[in-house]
């Protein structure tokens, strides 16, 4: 039998010539030494809940242009900060069939902040966004990037749930999600559930040639039919893919 330390040793290994031959660029390197850092999450990490939801990073890695060259979007807003770092904010607005802003407006934004080294300090996401990933769940689905198997053609991390304590939270209900979005552009329907599909068109002043569909931005709500429960989220927000399972969480079994 293979010692524990030994596989632990082999898969750094492993995952230290993944994340170079991704592209060979060292912004991917950042993003696996940040990702290695999840497996102590509390050492490099820190979570702010208010009105908004806030990932803080006690020992910054990412720069400010590691975001542009995974992307290649543009923040809405880039403003100075006080401190001499910088402010991003992403808009996404909700749109129609053909891109078109809804009415009244439906947004919601994703906040980037930088300390004066250009490194990623801080992490936010808007009240709405919290309407369909809420807090106890962000939190636990960040937790669980930790020792998260990496896919190399798809460039994807899969969590593994089973390492996790479970938690006690209640799901969103759809009247509740369909008061913050409004009606979504299509809804599938499946034996035992509804599929919700919404837009969101990511406000930014330029896009790289090439990389025009990222700023679409498609969102999957599935909601139980017993329950009208949302048990699953899955969206691309700015190129970054993101699916939770919120079943898998939870402490007690889905009736």
């Amino acid at each position: 039998m293979t010692p524990a330390w030994l596989k632990r040793g082999l898969r750094i290994i492993c995952l230290v010539i993944l994340a170079a031959s991704l592209s060979g660029c060292l912004y991917w390197i950042r993003a696996y030494q940040t990702y290695l850092q999840m497996n102590e999450f509390d050492r490099y990490f820190s979570i702010a809940v208010t009105d908004d939801f806030t990932l803080q990073f006690k020992k910054p890695l990412l720069y400010n242009q590691d975001f542009i060259a995974l992307s290649r979007l543009y923040p809405s807003d880039d403003t100075p900060t006080a401190d001499g770092g910088r402010h991003w904010r992403y808009w996404f607005r909700k749109v129609d069939a053909d891109k078109k802003r809804v009415t009244p407006e439906i947004k919601f934004y994703s906040d980037l902040l930088f300390n004066p080294e250009k490194r990623l300090a801080a992490w936010s996401f808007s009240s709405l966004f919290l309407q369909i990933a809420p807090p106890q769940f962000l939190e636990i689905s960040l937790r669980s990037i930790a020792g998260a198997d990496i896919d190399k053609e798809k460039r994807q991390l899969k969590a593994n749930t089973d390492l996790l304590a479970k938690i006690s939270a209640e799901l969103p209900k759809k009247s509740a999600v369909l008061a913050k979005l409004g009606e979504p552009l299509e809804i599938k329907d499946e034996p035992d559930q509804e599929i919700y599909i919404y837009h969101f068109l990511l406000d930014t002043p330029h896009i790289d040639k090439g990389y025009e569909n990222n700023a679409l931005n498609e969102v999957k709500l599935s909601f139980d039919k017993k329950n009208h429960e949302l048990f699953n989220m899955a969206g691309n927000f700015a190129g970054l893919k993101v699916s939770i399972d919120y079943r898998k969480f939870l402490d007690v079994a889905m009736p």
